[in-house]
């Protein structure tokens, strides 16, 4: 509890910080509480209602389908946040061991790996998560399936470096002399002081995550509509920017904004915090 207290004292005395667990505790208790904020079904088109601007009813107006703008957005998070979470979630969960067990046991098996992962890491990201959901289909299980296989090596490479650090302190030898496993060492030593960066790189990587998956759906490779998602909606809309109705991809446009940058404010909270050098 005292941690928790520490931890809370200290980001509130940090705006940044302070704005980014704002934006994200929002934006999650919107997303759940969307069926008691609006009446309008997400995925039901209205006939006769299409293209009309921001009013008292319609509060982002309609999309060229007469679907409500404000209804498809704030369900658009539902969809955004499960990918990047789960995605992120899963990144730690295949990086993060296998990071430490290449630390530990150093050899041949060891450099295998890093190869496998530079290889990875060398075709651009949003390419090889297109190929990835295009050879698997474009749904959202999918598409967290490539997310989480693109984030694994940055978290496997991040532990790594941390692990091989701690490697060879006097507490790693200390475990090994009192007759630890080395399974033990790894998950009961070298986990807990390597952790740290993890935490960090978790707060970036869900707002790339929601950028990516956006941008998969705005190009047709990602979830499909009429499924909610902020990238397809860019996508319905902007046909009609340059007749004038330009709320059908400006708010889910402004809503993506909101999201990458509140992760991103409460990630560097979190880069400083964990620093006890720049605390």
């Amino acid at each position: 509890m005292k941690a928790i207290g520490r931890f809370f004292r200290s980001l509130f005395k940090s705006r940044p910080g302070t704005a980014g667990f704002l934006i994200i505790t929002i934006s999650i208790t919107v997303t759940i509480a969307a069926p008691l904020i609006t009446n309008f079904n997400p995925e039901s088109p209205v006939a006769g209602m299409s293209r009309m601007p921001p009013d008292s009813v319609h509060w982002f107006g309609t999309d060229d389908t007469g679907m409500d703008v404000f209804t498809r957005v704030i369900y658009s998070g539902r969809i955004a946040l499960t990918i990047a979470l789960s995605a992120t979630f899963m990144s730690m969960l295949v990086g993060v061991p296998l990071g430490l067990i290449i630390a530990y046991y150093e050899g041949i098996g060891s450099e295998i790996v890093m190869r496998i992962m530079d290889l990875l890491q060398a075709f651009p990201v949003f390419i090889f998560a297109m190929v990835i959901v295009t050879v698997l289909g474009n749904n959202v299980e999918n598409v967290v399936i490539a997310i989480t296989f693109l984030n694994a090596p940055v978290y496997l490479r991040l532990v790594r470096s941390e692990a091989l650090s701690y490697k060879s302190r006097p507490f790693i030898d200390a475990a090994k002399c009192t007759g630890n496993s080395s399974l033990k060492i790894i998950f009961t030593e070298l986990l807990p002081v390597s952790i740290r960066p993890v935490f960090i790189q978790a707060s970036v990587n869900i707002g790339g995550a929601i950028l990516l998956t956006a941008g998969l759906s705005f190009i047709g490779a990602g979830v499909r509509a009429p499924t909610p998602e902020w990238g397809s909606m860019i996508l319905i809309g902007s046909d009609s920017i340059i007749t004038g109705q330009w709320w059908s991809s400006a708010f889910p446009g402004l809503a993506i904004a909101i999201n990458v940058l509140g992760f991103a404010l409460f990630g560097d909270f979190l880069r400083h915090y964990l620093n006890p050098e720049r605390r």
